[in-house]
């Protein structure tokens, strides 16, 4: 069918057998793919409060009705899977090459049940999905794993979603890598491919994605390419380009989100790693936004450029957030976490918690294997990699992730841990945008930048003229923590989560009316609207808050660190910090937009219906039922 190849593979490991189901025109039109497609599955298939380690958590590799067709920012695609890191839905949205050659092989998406009894990989070509032992390839970094799967197969340009150490040790804040430099990063889902014992699935085809209407599709392509100024900086310098801009405003985290002022801000600065060490800019298929760096280098660490280079949340987590200002270190790290497929958020902001509890006294040097944890101390920055990508000393401790890691060691170090729900903050600062600090409360995959609001972008006019298609009309003041911002927040994340269904890159600056153009020509379905769209971002909120609520989450989950509701030590935002009643109103006010209830979370039954969930309308009943306590 046009846009998409109406096709799913379910592989189950422990039999060695592969099933296909044909879902139909309704639904890919209902749920569109990505976000949509994981909920249901972990929903439908997952038994209720099951370890994520499990053999029968499922693990979702879904694509989008408009993923692989050569328009840029659309090779995407998203992984999911009852996260080991939060124990609640897991989603992660990742770049590249692979999802291309998935639909162009003949899948929409692939589901993975069961164990293998030792390691293999998944073959997917023209059609059909065979399993290959990769036995010979657990150990291996993804690199050197990739080189040899395609030295087998014989097809160099076979692409691969694949994990290194890091995911087969079963670090729960593992990450999965597209073709070494692509990474869906959060939730620990390379555990889950760890545990399966499923080294790789990997992809080739043969035929073109097919496209209701080429000409339109086509006309898309070359208006981005004309269009690349309102790309910003992202085709120059990726990600980080504004981190001068960011220390100024305190939206940089430094110190575990403690303090705000980082002089060495220039060490990380993308500028300042192609000055010393040199970087190239590349694309993810058919992208002209090229917002990708690739660095390499010699001296004075040997980088090696097949796992690109740091993107901001990379350079933050364990450049400022850990107070190391080594440019080439900081690259150098970035290298080896790729390599061993680990979060490098994850990893940072646990660092930095293990920092502040060394300074404090919770930890000492006999804990860390002689690691001096200090901010600032670099020479323990790639020691503590190794450690962790093998579960070894100190680092099976470090490993663990901020809640676990704080919950273990007691003595008052839960006020360091920098979570939501058990997932680690990105480095974004809540303190400075009162809409992020909602939608890291509130977000089913724990704190998450990429489906919550940015407000610094939407206190002007210009700011929000992307916004007006979805009835936000006026700017809104960034201390504003009103009904006026919760509305904004609320119908800016429901849009970035349905671009999480359709699997579009955020990067790629279309409008809303462009991505339902996108939509319409790579399908066929000329009366799809923008309305359409959004409800697929409803579905796919209720969907994974039914999910949470059911494994155990409630209304007491929603809810910041303690170091949100207070100033850091200096810096720009050294007497402001999120105010817990406001927080608490903006909490309550965003459940009834939603259409949940007010003061539990819990999915009402009409907007259930409304949405066309009825078959979860007697879940979300039971809910009501069971006490409110914090997971």
């Amino acid at each position: 069918m046009p846009g998409y190849m109406n096709r799913i593979a379910y592989v189950d490991l422990s039999n060695k057998q592969v099933r296909y189901e044909e879902p139909g025109d309704t639904f890919y039109r209902r749920y569109l793919g990505g976000w949509n497609l994981i909920a249901l599955t972990l929903l439908r298939e997952t038994p209720a409060h099951l370890d994520p380690l499990n053999p029968a958590n499922p693990l979702v590799v879904a694509t989008g009705v408009a993923s692989g067709i050569p328009v840029s920012g659309l090779a995407r695609n998203a992984v999911g899977a009852k996260s080991p890191l939060t124990g609640g839905f897991g989603a992660s949205e990742v770049g590249g090459f692979f999802q291309t050659e998935l639909k162009r092989a003949g899948f929409d998406a692939i589901i993975v049940h069961g164990q293998a009894e030792s390691p293999l990989y998944l073959w997917i070509h023209d059609g059909q999905v065979t399993l290959r032992d990769a036995a010979h390839l657990w150990g291996q970094k993804t690199a050197d794993a990739l080189a040899q799967i395609r030295t087998e197969l014989g097809v160099p340009r076979a692409r691969a979603m694949l994990i290194g150490p890091g995911a087969e040790n079963l670090v729960p804040y593992a990450c999965i890598s597209n073709d070494l430099k692509h990474f869906a990063g959060r939730c620990g889902l390379g555990a889950v491919m760890g545990a399966k014992k499923l080294k790789a699935i990997v992809a080739y085809g043969s035929q073109p994605v097919p496209v209701a209407d080429p000409e339109k599709i086509k006309a898309l392509g070359q208006w981005m390419r004309k269009n690349l100024h309102l790309a910003g900086n992202f085709p120059l310098w990726g990600t980080g380009a504004v981190q001068e801009l960011f220390e100024q405003q305190g939206n940089l985290p430094v110190r575990n989100f403690s303090a705000g002022e980082y002089p060495q801000v220039k060490r990380q600065l993308p500028q300042t790693i192609r000055e010393e060490l040199g970087s190239t800019m590349e694309a993810c298929y058919a992208c002209a936004v090229h917002c990708k760096k690739r660095v390499a280098a010699e001296k004075p660490y040997p980088i090696d450029p097949q796992y690109g280079g740091p993107e901001y949340e990379t350079l933050a987590a364990i450049g400022s957030n850990c107070c190391i200002a080594d440019t080439a270190l900081l690259c150098k790290a970035n290298e080896l976490l790729n390599a061993y497929t680990i979060d490098t958020i994850s990893f940072g902001v646990s660092l930095a918690f293990a920092m502040e509890c060394f300074e404090a006294g919770l930890l000492t040097l006999k804990d860390t294997d002689g690691l001096e944890l200090r901010f600032g101390n670099g020479a323990v920055l790639l020691p503590a990699i190794e450690k962790v990508a093998r579960r070894e000393g100190f680092g099976a401790f470090l490993a663990r992730g901020v809640k676990a890691m704080a919950k273990e060691l007691g003595g008052g170090s839960e006020r360091f841990a920098m979570h939501v729900k058990g997932q680690p903050y990105p480095m974004h600062e809540p303190r400075l945008k009162r809409g992020l600090a909602l939608g890291y409360a509130v977000s089913p995959t724990g704190a998450d930048h990429q489906h919550s609001l940015h407000d610094t972008g939407t206190t002007t006019e210009a700011g929000i003229e992307a916004l007006r298609p979805l009835g936000i009309l006026e700017p809104v003041p960034l201390d504003d923590f009103g009904a006026d911002k919760v509305r904004l927040a609320m119908r800016s994340s429901t849009a970035s989560v349905a671009r999480n269904c359709t699997v579009l890159c955020q990067f790629v600056p279309w409008s809303y009316p462009q991505i339902i153009e996108m939509i319409q020509a790579a399908t066929g379905w000329t009366d799809y609207s923008l309305y359409e769209w959004m409800e697929s971002g409803e579905r796919a909120l209720n969907l994974a808050r039914l999910f949470n609520l059911r494994e155990g989450f409630s209304a007491a989950d929603d809810w910041l660190p303690q170091r949100s509701f207070e100033p850091p030590i200096n810096g720009a935002l050294k007497n402001q910090a999120v105010q817990a009643d406001q927080l608490r109103e903006a909490i309550r006010l965003y459940y009834g937009m939603m259409g949940w209830d007010p003061e539990t979370g819990i999915p009402m039954e009409g907007k259930l219906r409304e949405l066309g969930l009825d078959q979860y309308v007697a879940l979300a009943q039971s809910l009501q039922q069971k006490p409110e306590q914090p997971s």
